[in-house]
């Protein structure tokens, strides 16, 4: 959820698509397939508790090598081949398992080891269970993805189905800080893939009503703008200095609008420095800009529109304005494909009694479908993971009644991604 998924704006959650009834009746569910989703509740709850007691936030290395051991394991027993891929920054590895079946397509399957909570967060929010809801950091985000990856395989292995040529699954350990030394891997390992489903959280059923799958989601970038100006003693000779706060704040207002001028970005400015001692005129300053993106080209054009804006006019003579762009993960937008499988994903969900599923146009919030789906090579489809709330905040938590129909949705939608 970078970043993340996080939490559906009100704008996002308004756009929710409900599924629709059509002409023809709901298809009968697989009595078998649910009934092995129903039976693996409990394990999965278990399994939920387990890795929720590896603190891995994304600079927790202990942490992460243990959940890269834990997952790793987990796929192993599954029969999968295994093995683990260096991250090019940052602690931690991906963990990659492999299976081969015997039909056509490649797939494969994403979720993200880390969390964004430090250690010793399990002192003041412990695994608890409150009715329907099983708290714990990182459970939504992206734990339970991870288990409803494990155990749908392992109720479909239980089934001797193989339909499938390839079927990988990649977990990484730095989702949570921009999948910054991953990125590039679940890129290139996408592009040798048919169909790629990503394992972010669905936002709670007490939150928007409805499960849901996700259509799109920003992509991110950084802006940093820079100032060069002049020092000088500020109480003895403040006029020849060039103050780089001043012109800082003056060009900060400036661009705060500029992002009416180029569609499908969003900028704003987060945090700023300038100085160091108080009784020097700033030589320097900078500011930090959080940037969303909708489009492919958005960050590069932004920054062409910041850079020409400052260029226009300054407040402080002799000083110079610099602004450059850092692009993080590409936006997702799943194409026709894409949407076609999750329509096949809301019949399926129709399947257990009229069950809905909405089809979520949009988030603020990043994830690795982003890089699955930058050269639109594969089929992207994102949230097939459990209904939560409260990501990167206190007291997440998952809905425990979404564990059996989510491993429902997931085993059935890989028979019938096998048999397309």
């Amino acid at each position: 959820m970078h970043p993340s998924l996080r939490r559906l704006t009100q704008a996002a959650i308004a756009t929710l698509i409900l599924a629709t009834g059509g002409a023809q009746a709901a298809q009968a569910a697989d009595s078998q397939l649910l009934a092995a989703a129903r039976t693996a509740e409990p394990a999965v709850i278990q399994s939920l508790k387990e890795m929720v007691s590896i603190e891995s936030g994304s600079a927790n290395a202990a942490g992460l090598a243990q959940m890269a051991s834990y997952t790793e394991g987990r796929l192993a027993a599954l029969g999968a081949r295994t093995e683990r891929i260096a991250v090019t920054k940052g602690p931690g590895t991906m963990v990659k398992g492999t299976l081969t079946g015997t039909g056509k397509r490649r797939i494969m399957l994403i979720a993200h080891m880390d969390t964004v909570y430090p250690a010793n967060i399990l002192a003041t929010q412990p695994i608890k269970q409150d009715g329907n809801r099983l708290y714990g950091p990182g459970i939504a985000d992206d734990k339970g993805g991870i288990a409803v990856i494990l155990h749908a395989l392992a109720i479909l292995k239980a089934a001797g189905w193989n339909d499938y040529a390839e079927l990988t699954v990649l977990f990484n350990p730095d989702e949570e800080v921009g999948s910054i030394g991953s990125g590039e891997t679940i890129a290139r390992l996408a592009d040798q893939h048919d169909v790629v489903l990503s394992f972010e959280p669905t936002a709670a059923k007490a939150v928007v009503k409805t499960e849901a799958l996700l259509m799109g989601a920003s992509g991110t970038a950084t802006a940093v703008m820079e100032v060069k100006g002049r020092a000088s003693h500020a109480g003895a000779a403040p006029e020849l200095g060039r103050n780089a706060l001043i012109e800082l704040a003056y060009q900060l207002q400036q661009t705060r609008d500029v992002t009416k001028s180029v569609p499908g970005t969003q900028l704003n400015w987060t945090t700023a420095q300038a100085g160091e001692v108080r009784n020097q005129i700033p030589e320097h300053a900078t500011a930090i800009g959080d940037v969303r993106t909708t489009v492919k080209d958005g960050a590069g054009k932004l920054q062409a529109a910041l850079q020409k804006k400052v260029d226009e006019g300054k407040l402080v003579p002799d000083t110079q304005t610099t602004v450059t762009m850092e692009t993080g993960r590409p936006p997702f937008v799943a194409n026709a494909r894409g949407r076609e499988l999750a329509h096949r994903a809301q019949a399926i969900y129709a399947e257990l009694d009229g069950r809905q599923l909405a089809l979520a146009e949009g988030t603020g919030g990043a994830t690795d479908a982003g890089f699955a789906g930058r050269s639109g090579k594969a089929v992207v489809v994102e949230s097939f993971g459990l209904a939560g709330f409260g990501y990167h905040a206190r007291d997440e938590y998952i809905e425990i009644d979404s564990i059996v129909p989510r491993l429902y949705l997931l085993t059935r939608i890989l028979q019938e991604i096998g048999r397309s």
